[in-house]
């Protein structure tokens, strides 16, 4: 079973990782309902104040993936969120390859309507890629995408973790301004979102470095990639404009603009694949169902029945205990969990054995055995053996003459000390 965290989430199995944690599917007791929890995996305070800064978002929006509670239990701290189970962009484009128009534009859309939703909050994300727009496990039906990983989001104004020589991001999907060391700012998530779309119009991940080469060799729009509708090109280029203030001015914007172009793209052909957004999760492991573990849970009148048979406040089995490992290791230690693995935690089942309670000590000839009271399915109960203690006959002769010898010392004693 997996570790209980904090007396109410309990850690089911790595789902994933992000820049400061792992991610583990886990039942929430108090909601009872499974959800995703962020375990911050780094202990350091700039990975700290990160992580408090993403969980304080609270931003309501069906295409944004934001917190929606947290919890601390001795060093460890996690925060939770929905569970989204279709995987992410990049896993769709790995399935599929290029998209077709129209259903990037149905993704495009949502991606804006997002990313409106973070702007209006003061908050720049300053991380979109494929990898951190997760989607919603709709088969074959309209796609639902969730905008994600707050971990180095950063509202206007408040003040950088990091020094202004160094670039926050992921390489590949930086702004050119990005680059000269410019403060985060709203186009330069809107040139992301552009970087986005033309890695699912193409299948493959965008060279920014030469769209910029291009843009300046050529002072205008490139011309559109095969097979990208001019209009739909229209709108993705300007996103992508080095400059940011060609850019869009809004991702509002950039919404009117791609709805006016999804009126001049033609309309889907018979023949084209459909695409389906399975889970990505799979099944739940041993012990899990989908009401949570199914470990069973003692009542009070079993605990009664316990004590009663035991003489003892506690039952004969006590709950397993976690066994605490040092990332990357098998060794324990202080620290867990570390880094999402294929297996679940390990446990340690503890078992508690009542004490032997003789009635009184053993005398010469009598039988003196062993009690054992012990979980029977647990620990092999071993039969009582019998000794007999009996007196040999040095034992009869050593004693006297021991006590003869300390009688003769006293007398010693106490005639040299009346002579004197």
């Amino acid at each position: 079973m997996g570790e209980l965290f904090a007396g109410r989430y309990e850690l089911v199995d790595p789902i994933g990782r992000g820049g400061v944690g792992a991610v583990w599917r886990a039942w929430d007791h108090r909601r009872r309902r499974y959800v995703a929890a962020k375990v911050l995996r780094q202990s350091d305070a700039h990975a700290l104040i990160r992580f408090v800064r993403e969980q304080a978002l609270r931003i309501d929006h069906p295409h944004v993936l934001a917190p929606m509670s947290w919890a601390a239990d001795d060093e460890q701290v996690l925060f939770t969120m929905e569970l989204v189970r279709g995987g992410s962009l990049a896993h769709l484009v790995g399935d599929y390859g290029p998209l077709a128009p129209r259903y990037v534009c149905v993704l495009l859309d949502q991606l804006l309507a997002g990313v409106t939703a973070v702007h209006a909050e003061g908050v720049v994300h300053r991380d979109i890629k494929p990898a951190n727009i997760l989607l919603e496990a709709t088969g074959t039906g309209r796609p639902h995408l969730r905008l994600s990983d707050f971990g180095i989001a950063m509202r206007k104004g408040e003040p950088r973790l990091t020094d202004t020589n160094y670039v926050v991001g992921t390489p590949g999907y930086f702004a050119p301004e990005q680059l000269l060391g410019a403060e985060p700012d709203f186009p330069a998530d809107l040139y992301a979102v552009g970087l986005v779309a033309l890695f699912l119009l193409t299948g493959r991940k965008p060279d920014a470095q030469a769209l910029v080469e291009r843009y300046t060799a050529l002072g205008a729009v490139p011309n559109a990639p095969l097979g990208v509708p001019e209009p739909l090109w229209q709108v993705v280029a300007t996103l992508l404009n080095p400059d940011p203030q060609a850019r869009f001015r809004t991702a509002t914007g950039a919404r009117k603009a791609l709805a006016a172009a999804v009126e001049l793209l033609p309309e889907p052909g018979i023949d084209d694949e459909p695409v389906e957004v399975f889970d990505q999760l799979g099944p739940l492991p041993d012990g899990f169902g989908p009401d949570g573990s199914l470990r069973p849970r003692r009542t009070d009148a079993q605990a009664a029945r316990d004590t009663a048979a035991t003489g003892t406040t506690e039952g004969l089995r006590r709950p397993p205990l976690p066994v605490r490992r040092v990332p990357g290791t098998s060794a324990p230690g202080a620290s867990f969990p570390g880094r999402p693995s294929a297996s679940p935690p390990a446990r340690l089942d503890v078992y508690r054995i009542a004490p032997p309670r003789p009635a009184h000590p053993p005398r010469a000839g009598d039988a003196a055995t062993r009690p054992y009271t012990a979980d029977p399915g647990a620990v092999a109960v071993r039969e009582p053996r019998t000794v007999t203690v009996r007196q040999g006959p040095s034992a009869r002769i050593v004693v006297p003459v021991l006590l003869v010898a300390a009688l003769c010392f006293a007398v010693g004693i106490w005639a040299l000390t009346t002579a004197a």
